[in-house]
């Protein structure tokens, strides 16, 4: 139960061929990146093995502050090197007006989805993190795709409806907290009703927050570099420090009354530092944080008294 619930819903899925949506297709290549994790190399290993397939890793230098330009230059190098492979299994050649319309949809993508997440200063907040829980799975899966655009741009005319006629997610919203880590995907509906019940909207989180903040990065004259720094620049390929700093900007910008900090089981490296992290925000940004114990996808890991017991007692320190 240690390794990644992801990584280990994936073998389930491959080794019974059943999903809740049928059986995924067979790769003919897999790719995969060490900017979030580790266990994605291992994860990727058993499945090109299991499928017979070539297995592209992309190996991203772990930064503090700014990436420099030499980890910038072997990333591309390393991006360049997947495109002769993915060109060879493909049998075609990348199309380079191809690729740069693909960046700038992207880059475009991102942006509005960023939009769409600051929509949550408002106070009342049109949109909970709950509600992006959901709603980034274009951003997640198709963020180069013309419909990702039309997606967030619908969403962000109603966002901005609802905003100027003072509509708020909750009908009585007294308290703004953030997030912090992975969902608990089978519990989002609980977690979200159990939150509604006592005025508290989920405003922020640093998980929605982390698919838009790099939208600087993006640029459609250079792909492959501006995708080599987006790669190297991640919250997670990044310091605890830049996280905790992140969390302080969210507490600032969002209005924050309070932090409940996910620690998830199996993502060991979004959950190392949490400790700290809470003692800091007490005292460097002057809000209460919640260390709440659950897993993102194995629910298993997850205590519903336990849980609906700390939230309840974290609640209550909050109204005072």
């Amino acid at each position: 139960r240690d390794i990644c619930s992801y990584a280990r819903t994936d073998f389930g899925s491959v080794l019974s061929g059943e999903t809740p949506v049928g059986r995924l297709p067979r790769p003919d290549l897999l790719v995969c990146c060490t900017n979030i994790c580790q266990t994605v190399l291992f994860w990727y290993r058993v499945l090109a093995r299991h499928f017979n397939v070539p297995l592209v890793l992309i190996d991203t230098p772990f930064i503090y502050t700014e990436a420099s330009d030499h980890a910038v230059d072997f990333v591309k190098r390393q991006l360049e090197d997947a495109v002769e492979v993915a060109e060879r299994v493909a049998g075609r050649s990348l199309s380079e007006a191809k690729l740069r319309e693909v960046t700038r949809l992207s880059l475009t993508a991102v942006q509005l989805w960023m939009e769409v997440l600051e929509t949550g200063k408002h106070q009342p907040s049109p949109i909970t993190a709950f509600d992006e829980f959901i709603h980034m799975a274009p951003i997640v899966e198709m963020r180069g795709k013309a419909f990702t655009v039309d997606y967030y741009r619908q969403l962000l005319v109603e966002l901005r409806a609802r905003q100027a006629q003072g509509i708020g997610a909750l009908k009585h919203e007294k308290k703004r907290l953030l997030w912090d880590n992975l969902p608990v995907w089978y519990r989002v509906r609980w977690l979200s009703n159990r939150l509604a019940e006592r005025g508290v909207a989920l405003v922020a989180s640093t998980y929605t927050n982390a698919w838009g903040e790099l939208a600087p990065l993006f640029d459609a004259t250079r792909p492959l570099e501006s995708a080599a720094r987006a790669y190297l620049h991640p919250i997670l390929n990044r310091g605890t420090g830049h996280k905790l700093t992140t969390m302080k900007r969210l507490v600032t910008d969002y209005s924050i009354d309070g932090v409940i900090l996910h620690s998830d089981r199996s993502c060991k490296p979004y959950s190392i530092g949490q400790i700290e992290q809470r003692k800091r925000l007490g005292s460097e940004a002057g809000v209460p944080a919640l260390l709440l114990e659950a897993d993102h996808s194995d629910p298993r890991s997850f205590s519903e008294e336990q849980v609906a017991a700390r939230l309840d007692a974290f609640l209550e320190v909050l109204e005072g």
